[in-house]
């Protein structure tokens, strides 16, 4: 659950970068059989969170199907591993409901999705609900989480000690949830207060303790602190080391500008990663940050070699790692071979370039890639924000009108609002009524009608606007 907490922050962005390593991330693997009759296969197609899935699990055993609560629970698992919260939350309570057995665990994993998806007053009603018999140390500590995840350092701290005075703070865990709290309010310097109280408390810290006390120091620029961390992590002999803990090191050497202590850890990655390709991704991220572009390309090569072929997502890394140290004509080549052997056409790809090309102030060249495509939405809006960095405000509004083009192929895409302010006002006073009523419809399939007017426009300003437009269109006609 800290993790989640973590990812939750980490993660804002779908840009591959090593800032956004995976440093305190716990991978769960989840299978589940998808026979083409079972209960899971008829429940997945249903991404939609608004669709109810009662109806789904009233009608499999009204069919007089046999449920098991492994099924649901495991069903449950997969839901929450694809943030359907709502659906998941369904699911427990259905199950609650039914004749099924209902664990304290199940109970722990309820209130969690009801924290996420009801809020942290319906956590605690729910939790008060619960006799005396299942408030036991998993639900303290899902609730402990609840407090976290709201950022509500006195309630967290309280809970906490009603934890330790209960004897329910005996995990790991739960510090690391308090450790995660502290980091995100800003207050580092209680973090190792955390990890002394632990060891206090006869509690091991596990690997992600280490971890989030390392970041802790290094965010603090206190590196031989971090240093003594790493040493007594390698030293326990219930953790096992591994190269993503490197990574992070590595990271934090190379904005401390330690460039030959980094170079130490990225040794011990290569040697430690073989076929993975994530960590291949991380490894040419670092060389990036150095400049060192030969090593980036030996990696490249090596990448392939061993994990037999590169993904999307190896390119994007790479051709963004190549833009990162100017490198556009290294980065063509990397695009016109991506572009020869893909299946689809995943513009995330050429996207990376077409960044490339804007921050270089080449954003013909950006614009000439899409032309005779069907690019996705982001794309056109990149490249009307290098138009609008080049002050071509009339160009920025042809591309922003295709972007919104084919937004409803791509409906969770949302234009910058600094892009659709400037395009806006230009558009206010460049274009006729006409123009600008069709943009500001156009607007309203991606932007609420009470945000854009509360954000970019007046109401009155805009039907003061539209209005004179009218007129002096009227008298012209005149």
């Amino acid at each position: 659950m800290a993790s989640t907490l973590l990812l939750r922050f980490l993660k804002k962005t779908h840009k591959f970068t090593t800032t956004t390593a995976p440093i305190l991330t716990r991978t769960c693997h989840i299978h589940i059989v998808t026979r083409n009759n079972n209960l899971y296969s008829r429940i997945r197609p249903l991404g939609n969170t608004t669709c109810s899935l009662v109806p789904v699990l009233d009608k499999w055993v009204q069919e007089g199907n046999k449920l098991k609560e492994i099924e649901l629970q495991r069903i449950i698992r997969v839901l929450r591993s694809h943030k359907r919260y709502s659906q998941a939350l369904q699911v427990s309570e259905w199950m609650s409901n039914s004749d099924l057995q209902f664990s304290v665990s199940d109970r722990a994993v309820q209130l969690n999705l009801i924290g996420k998806v009801r809020g942290l007053e319906s956590a605690e009603s729910y939790f008060n609900s619960l006799g005396d018999e299942y408030k036991i140390d998993k639900i303290y500590g899902v609730l402990l989480n609840c407090y976290v995840r709201e950022g509500l350092v006195d309630k967290s701290v309280s809970h906490m000690q009603e934890m330790k005075d209960k004897g329910f703070a005996t995990r790991a865990l739960n510090y690391n949830d308090l450790m995660c709290l502290y980091k995100f309010s800003g207050q580092l310097e209680k973090v190792p207060e955390v990890l002394s109280d632990m060891k206090k408390n006869g509690i091991s810290p596990d690997s992600f303790t280490y971890r989030i006390c390392m970041e802790a120091y290094a965010a603090r620029s206190d590196l031989s602190s971090m240093e003594r961390i790493l040493q007594e992590m390698e030293s326990q002999p219930n953790i096992t080391m591994d190269w993503i803990c490197y990574s992070a090191v590595t990271n934090f050497y190379i904005k401390a500008g330690l460039k030959e202590k980094a170079l130490i850890y990225l040794k011990k990655i290569e040697e430690m990663i073989y076929k993975d390709a994530v960590g291949y991704n991380h490894l040419i991220c670092h060389y990036a940050s150095l400049g060192n572009k030969d090593e980036m390309m030996r990696l490249w090569d090596l990448q392939k070699t061993h994990c037999k072929k590169h993904t999307n997502r190896d390119y994007i890394t790479m051709m963004g790692c190549l833009v990162k140290i100017d490198e556009l004509e290294e980065t063509e080549k990397l695009l016109t071979e991506w572009e020869s052997s893909c299946h689809c056409y995943d513009f995330r790809v050429p996207n990376v370039i077409l960044v490339g090309y804007s921050q270089k102030g080449l954003i013909e060249k950006a614009e000439a890639i899409l032309r005779g495509k069907t690019p996705v939405p982001n794309s056109w809006s990149i490249v009307a924000a290098g138009y609008l960095d080049k002050h071509n405000i009339e160009k920025a509004f042809e591309c922003m009108k295709e972007a919104l083009a084919v937004q409803a192929e791509n409906k969770s895409w949302r234009p910058k609002p600094s892009l659709i302010s400037s395009i806006f006002y230009w558009v206010l006073n460049n274009r006729n009524a006409n123009e600008v009523e069709a943009f500001v419809r156009s607007l309203k399939t991606v932007i609420p009608e009470t945000t854009l007017i509360k954000e970019y426009i007046g109401r009155k300003e805009v039907d003061g606007h539209l209005e004179n437009l009218k007129a002096a269109e009227i008298d012209g006609d005149e």
